[in-house]
C-alpha cells in the first residue's frame, strides 16, 4: 500500500453523527486501499474515547485539542490580517508540526483534505490533492448574514468574502475539488470558473445496514401522541433555524387540527434557544441520545424545515432508509435524487408544509405513509451506498499530479444516481 495523508477538522467518528458520517466513511474507505496518516481535531471532551478506534483504521494519526470558545478568540485574530476566521479557528502548530514530520518521513504522494480550512496544512508540491470541501461554505456565510441584523450579518459577510478568496485558492493549487452535490459543484464553478474543470461531486450515502427499519428497537414515545422527529446536531445554525421556524409557524397549526401533534428535537448540544422550546406545549427536546433510530422509525413523520441547508442532508437521507416518509423544504431536498410525492413530500414556507404534514397525518393515511417509507427505501438501498459514491475518489488520486488531471466527468462518474 501507498501513504496517504488524510487532514479531517473533526475526529471522523462516529458513524452514527449527522455531521461526521461522510469524514468516518471516507477514513474507512481510504483506509483499505492506501496507509493513512491522519491529523484531525478533538472539539467534543466526549468524542476522545473514539480515539482508539480511528487511530486503529491509520498508519499513524495526530489528534489535535480544540476547544470552541478559546478557538473563536483566537479566530478574531484573524480580522487584523484580513483572513478568514475559519483558517486561524482550525490553526494549530503542533498539528502543523506532526504534519511536516509525517510529510518528511513517508513522503505521501496522496493527500485528501476534508473541509477547505483544512487545506492550510496539506497543498504539498508535486503530490496529488483532493480537496473535499463539502459544502461551498462562503455561500452558507453569506446566507447567514442575509438572515442575521448588524453587527453579525457585518462579520458574516466578511467572512464569507474573505473565506471564498480561500476556498479559489486551495482549489487552484489542488488536482480535484469535490462537494456534496451537483449543485454545490455548479455554484462554485460559477464562484471559481478558474477551477471548473477540476470541480466534480461525490454525494454522501447511507449505512443501509445500520440505518434500517428493523433497526428501531422500541418505540420512545407515548400512545397518545402522533410523533414528528427532526434530528441534527443542535449547536449549527442552520438547524436551530429550522426547529425555531417550525416550533412558531407550523407546529401551533398542526396542534389545532391534531392536539396529539408533538415535536421531537433529537440532537446533540442543543443551543440555549433550542432548550427553550421544551417549554412550549408538543415540544420535546431529548439533547445527546447513544441511538436516534428508535425516534426515526418510530415517528409518523420525519420532518426537515430547513430553510438554510448547503450540500446533501444526511438526516433526510437516513430517514429515507429507516422507510420514513419525510416532509422537507426545497433547500433540504438539494442533491437528493428523489421523486416528490412517491419518495416524499416537498413544502415551500409555512401554510405547503403545514398542508402536506396534515395531509399524510389524517386519518386513513397511514397506507400512504408507509407507501412512501417503502419507496424511499428502496431507492436509498439502490442508489446511495457508500462504496458507490466514493468509488470515483480512487481514480481521482491514482491520476498524475497535475492540475488538469481530472475532468468534470471523470469528478463525476458514478457519484449520481
Amino acid at each position: 500500500m501507498d501513504d496517504l495523508l488524510l487532514l479531517v477538522h473533526r475526529i471522523p467518528y462516529p458513524p452514527n453523527k449527522g455531521d461526521k458520517i461522510r469524514s468516518y466513511q471516507l477514513l474507512r474507505y481510504l483506509a483499505g486501499r492506501y496507509r493513512v496518516h491522519l491529523a484531525t481535531f478533538v472539539d467534543d471532551a466526549d468524542d476522545w474515547q473514539y480515539v482508539p478506534t480511528v487511530a486503529a483504521l491509520c498508519a499513524s494519526s495526530h489528534f489535535a485539542p480544540l476547544r470552541p470558545l478559546a478557538a473563536r478568540l483566537r479566530s478574531l485574530g484573524a480580522l487584523a490580517r484580513n483572513r478568514a476566521l475559519s483558517l486561524d479557528y482550525y490553526r494549530d502548530r503542533k498539528l502543523a508540526r506532526w504534519v511536516e514530520q509525517t510529510v518528511q518521513q513517508v513522503r505521501p504522494q496522496r493527500v485528501v483534505v476534508f473541509s477547505s480550512p483544512m487545506a492550510q496544512y496539506g497543498l504539498l508540491p508535486g503530490a496529488q490533492v483532493v480537496i473535499d470541501y463539502c459544502d461551498v461554505d462562503s455561500a452558507k456565510w453569506q446566507q447567514y448574514a442575509a438572515r442575521k441584523s448588524w453587527p453579525a450579518s457585518l462579520l458574516y459577510r466578511y467572512e464569507a468574502e474573505r473565506l471564498l478568496r480561500y476556498e479559489r485558492e486551495s482549489a487552484r493549487r489542488a488536482g480535484a475539488a469535490l462537494f456534496v452535490s451537483a449543485p454545490e459543484a455548479a455554484l462554485f464553478r460559477s464562484l471559481a470558473p478558474e477551477s471548473a474543470a477540476r470541480t466534480g461531486f461525490l454525494s454522501n450515502g447511507v449505512d443501509t445496514g445500520y440505518f434500517a427499519p428493523e433497526q428501531g428497537g422500541v418505540s420512545p414515545y407515548g400512545a397518545d401522541e402522533i410523533a414528528l422527529v427532526f434530528c441534527g446536531a443542535m449547536d449549527y445554525w442552520p438547524n436551530i433555524d429550522a426547529v425555531l421556524w417550525f416550533a412558531e409557524a407550523i407546529l401551533p397549526a398542526l396542534r389545532a387540527q391534531l392536539p396529539a401533534v408533538c415535536l421531537y428535537i433529537v440532537g446533540a448540544r442543543p443551543a440555549p434557544q433550542v432548550r427553550q422550546l421544551a417549554q412550549r406545549p408538543g415540544v420535546c427536546v431529548t439533547g445527546t441520545l447513544p441511538d436516534i433510530r428508535p425516534h426515526v422509525v418510530h415517528a409518523a413523520l420525519s420532518v426537515a424545515p430547513l430553510r438554510v441547508a448547503r450540500g446533501i442532508q444526511n438526516k433526510v437521507l437516513e430517514a429515507m432508509s429507516m422507510a420514513k416518509a419525510v416532509v422537507l423544504t426545497p433547500a433540504a431536498l438539494e442533491g437528493i435524487d428523489a421523486n416528490p410525492g412517491i419518495h416524499l413530500r416537498v413544502a415551500d414556507g409555512a401554510p405547503a408544509f403545514i398542508a402536506a404534514t396534515l395531509d399524510l397525518l389524517a386519518p386513513g393515511r397511514r397506507a400512504t405513509r408507509d407507501a412512501m417509507g417503502a419507496a424511499a427505501r428502496k431507492l436509498v438501498e439502490a442508489a446511495y451506498g457508500w462504496q458507490a459514491r466514493l468509488a470515483p475518489l480512487e481514480q481521482l488520486l491514482e491520476a498524475p499530479a497535475a492540475p488538469a488531471c481530472a475532468a468534470p466527468a471523470t469528478l463525476m462518474g458514478g457519484a449520481r444516481a
